[in-house]
């Protein structure tokens, strides 16, 4: 059977319709595959772009950490040193307020401090006077004075006197002038006749004889030391009031040389004190405006 031309036409064009068929789906299969692989991409991409973005966040959260910790710190290391300037500033003030405030005063008639220092007040006026084994002692304190006297013959000691208690100024002045002379006569030359006298005897109104609680016993020289009556004192002397004003040891304190002879009265609570506390009056004195207790 011969086949006529539209027989092949149809053969032809059923050719045509599958190779476009299978073109078709080759296409769409590549389109597909092609879609799926740029999707693939975007989700990379899109993943990147999200760790990039927390780790960038990451960053910048820890740098904004440590910054506000690096200023917390310097705030701190701040507020420490100010802290610490104003303590040592407080210090200092309170230093310099201990310096400038004014010390206890001390009213005790009976500690009033006369030296080379500290000469008498201006307004200091000459106590009441009486007599005490004829020489001229405080009337307050005699009476003491009088009680260790006959303590002391009471025990045996017959070679004892009171040579010297209250002294005027002006008489205080003629046992200076007195002395000064003696040295310039015997060839020294005022600054040194002034030093040698002072060492003895003190210049006028700074004398603790002017207050007229102060007593000289025998003849007023070192070899006092070695009598009964000097270590009857020296035991027995503070529970009647009396202390040896310018012992050996504190000469340097009380500008004095030592005087065994020379006792003061300062009353039977200051007198144990000092002994317990091993003071001179101007130790005890300063011990007394600094606070301290009898």
């Amino acid at each position: 059977m011969v086949k006529d031309e539209s027989y092949y036409e149809e053969i032809r064009r059923q050719e045509r319709n599958k190779n476009l068929k299978n073109k078709s789906g080759k296409y769409k299969n590549r389109k597909n595959k092609k879609r799926k692989n740029i999707n693939n991409n975007n989700l990379k991409i899109l993943i990147i772009l999200s760790i990039g973005i927390i780790i960038i966040l990451s960053v910048t959260i820890f740098v904004s950490y440590k910054f506000i910790n690096s200023n917390k710190n310097e705030e701190e290391i701040g507020i420490e040193e100010i802290t610490e300037i104003y303590n040592e500033t407080k210090k200092e003030d309170d230093v310099l307020e201990a310096v400038l405030e004014p010390k206890n005063k001390i009213d005790d008639w009976r500690l009033i401090l006369v030296n080379s220092k500290s000469p008498l007040p201006e307004d200091f006026t000459e106590p009441e006077l009486v007599y005490v084994e004829g020489k001229q002692f405080d009337k307050r304190a005699a009476g003491d004075l009088q009680e260790m006297m006959k303590e002391m013959k009471k025990d045996g000691i017959t070679n004892i006197w009171i040579q010297s208690t209250y002294r005027s100024i002006e008489y205080q002045k003629q046992l200076y002038d007195n002395k000064i002379n003696e040295y310039l006569s015997n060839g020294a030359t005022k600054e040194q006749a002034e030093a040698l006298t002072i060492e003895y005897i003190n210049r006028p109104g700074e004398s603790e004889h002017n207050l007229g609680l102060a007593v000289d016993f025998n003849n007023v020289d070192d070899d006092f030391e070695h009598t009964r009556a000097y270590n009857w004192l020296s035991i027995n002397a503070k529970d009647y009031g009396f202390i040896m004003r310018y012992p050996e040891e504190k000469a340097e304190i009380t500008g004095i040389a030592y005087e065994p002879w020379h006792w003061r009265y300062v009353g039977k609570e200051h007198s144990y004190k000092m002994e317990a506390l091993d003071m001179c009056l101007e130790e005890y004195i300063e011990y007394l405006e600094n606070g301290g207790s009898y």
